[in-house]
């Protein structure tokens, strides 16, 4: 159930709420908090699983929701969200994890070294008037980056205003490429191993006055790193034995001093001690229980003594040595300065001047070098492109499966579509990247007879939310072109603001059967103005904007029986309710339930 705490209750509740519909292998949105973000003061929205519609009046601020989740995604903050008269705005959310999200999530966490709680992440980010921003993930301190690196595991937000045109090149392949299950590992690999090979022979290919320059510069660097005869480790041994040098009078003090005290002095540990265990002697004599008192003594004048004569053996050995130390101090400063230009370690240095000698000898023998590397490239590329050629023939195959899988899904949504998925294939080497050879062109013909065009020339915003939702149906919750389950499916909680903007009538409620449909698999939260949509809800919410003592805030309920039947009434025929309406909300509701 949804309810509005206030700030009095935060300091009482857990942020931890265990989930208990969680889907296998997903990452589902349990808690969503807002302090002070726009027009809401203080609230917390608990969600569930299946199909959570969000319904208000226009200008409610309903898609306040969807911002405020967009921030705990990685997206840019503005101090124009701090509600007026506050200091700061505060937005935090609880997610629960299993199966591979879970273990994408936990890698992430572990690489920028934050604690990973037992299927729970609490993201929290807090923006302050002067403009500073703060992220915490699981209550330590982090960074937008980190958020964004998760995002995908998390969420994915579809906005009235996602165009295609936004949804890019490597965005419509890598959607193709979850649907297909295909790996980019070692296209990748066979890429990154043909770009160096490429990149040395460029260099080596430089015109002459160029490749002089480099080589005097490759030779330089070279010769100064070895002539310093640097050795690992070598400025903390150095490091060490300054500081004993520079502190030799303070050290040999306290040494000596310590062993006066223990060993040497009259009234010294040890003398104590031995006058102790002669009088404990004469003890033992009567009362023979205090042998392992005297036993004791002994074993501690014998570990006394054995300390002084360390310290005294340690502070005979101390010399001060001027000349040393202004030694070490050069040397020091010597490899300070070798670090400044070919560190920042001296282990880092000392790899730049074997990296500078190998392109200093590969020069000097550019003939030789340059046919050994373009025996190498030749192999390389062979090897590159074999992969990416596999790559692409699997897109090719993928492509034919999900096109007729997203025709299908755009044709249940009232529409009458034609849709095509084309694989442009390009082995110009200036075209090559990590992820083939591939263009990816989605075409379609949203009505008979219409020529085939790239998607993201649609001009109607109703056809456009449709066939996102087409393709988000397809892909998110689909199986791969292999038949195994798609990953992308397994990971993300989808939302839908206002995805219905430009339907209605039967396309309305063919929307709200695919997203109710869509809901079966995956947690959806949807913002809808449409009560054709709004009767599919699993669970029901309504944005209202209020006036309180002069000030306007935003509120959340969660609604269920009359309220929801009052609700979609009002979607159905605006701010004056009829009996009529009532009963056809009613009907609505229970057709669809």
């Amino acid at each position: 159930m949804l309810r509005i705490i206030y700030l009095s209750e935060l300091s009482s509740r857990s942020y931890t709420v265990k989930f208990r519909f969680l889907i296998a292998g997903a990452a589902v949105l349990v808690e969503l908090r807002l302090e002070n973000y726009a027009v809401i003061d203080n609230a917390v929205i608990e969600f569930a699983s299946g199909l959570n519609l969000l319904t208000g009046e226009t200008g409610a601020g309903k898609s306040i929701l969807i911002d405020a989740l967009g921030l705990l995604l990685g997206e840019k903050a503005s101090a124009d969200v701090i509600r007026t008269g506050a200091e700061r705005a505060v937005v935090s959310a609880v997610f629960e994890s299993d199966g591979p999200a879970a273990l994408a999530i936990e890698e992430i966490l572990e690489t920028n070294g934050l604690d990973v709680e037992d299927g729970s992440l609490i993201l929290r980010r807090e923006i302050a008037a002067g403009g500073k921003a703060r992220v915490f993930v699981n209550n330590q301190p982090a960074t937008v980056s980190v958020l964004k690196q998760m995002a995908r595991h998390l969420a994915i937000i579809h906005t009235q205003n996602e165009t295609l045109a936004n949804f890019d090149a490597a965005a419509r392949q890598e959607l193709l490429d979850a649907f297909a299950g295909i790996e980019l590992k070692e296209t990748a690999a066979s890429f990154d191993a043909w770009k160096q090979i490429s990149n040395r022979i460029r260099e080596l290919e430089q015109d002459e006055q160029d490749r002089a320059r480099l080589l005097d510069l490759w030779t330089f660097q070279t010769r100064e790193i070895e002539e310093a005869r640097l050795k690992p480790g070598e400025d903390e041994t150095l490091e060490a034995e300054k500081r004993v040098l520079a502190n030799a009078e303070k050290i040999y003090g306290a040494a000596i001093n310590a062993f006066d005290l223990l060993y040497e002095g009259s009234s010294s540990t040890s003398s104590s001690l031995r006058g102790a265990q002669r009088h404990v002697e004469e003890l033992v004599r009567y009362e023979p229980k205090f042998q392992e008192a005297l036993d004791a003594l002994e074993s501690a004048r014998i570990s006394v003594e054995d300390v002084g004569a360390t310290l005294r053996d340690y502070a005979g050995g101390i010399q001060a040595s001027p000349e040393r130390l202004a030694e070490i101090e050069e040397r020091l400063a010597l490899l300070d300065r070798l670090k400044r230009k070919y560190g920042p370690t001296l282990d880092a240095a000392i790899a730049f001047g074997a990296e500078a000698g190998r392109k200093a000898s590969e020069m000097e023998n550019k003939d030789q070098v340059l046919i050994e590397l373009r025996a190498l490239l030749a192999t390389a590329a062979d090897s590159y492109l074999k992969s990416a050629r596999t790559v692409s023939r699997k897109r090719s195959e993928a492509a034919r499966k999900l096109e007729k899988s997203v025709e299908a899904e755009i044709n249940d949504l009232a529409m009458r579509a034609s849709f095509r998925i084309a694989i442009e294939e390009n082995e110009d080497e200036t075209r090559w990247t990590a992820s083939g050879i591939n263009q990816v062109v989605y075409k379609i013909a949203t009505n008979a007879g219409e020529t085939m065009r790239p998607l993201e020339q649609i001009a109607s915003g109703g056809e456009l939310s449709r066939v996102m939702l087409a393709l988000k149906a397809s892909v998110e919750a689909g199986t791969t072109s292999s038949g195994k389950k798609n990953a992308a499916a397994m990971q993300r909680t989808l939302v839908f603001d206002e995805i219905d903007t430009g339907i209605g009538g039967g396309a309305a409620e063919a929307v709200g059967k695919k997203l109710k449909a869509l809901s079966k698999a995956n947690q959806i939260l949807c913002v809808t103005h449409l009560p054709q949509i709004a009767t599919f809800a699993d669970h029901h919410y309504v944005i209202v904007k209020r006036e309180t003592a002069g000030r306007t805030k935003t509120v959340v309920h969660q609604i269920t029986g009359n309220e929801r039947t009052e609700e979609v009434a009002r979607m159905l025929s605006g701010a004056k309710l009829t009996d009529t309406s009532r009963r056809h909300a009613d009907q609505m509701i229970k057709a669809n339930a």
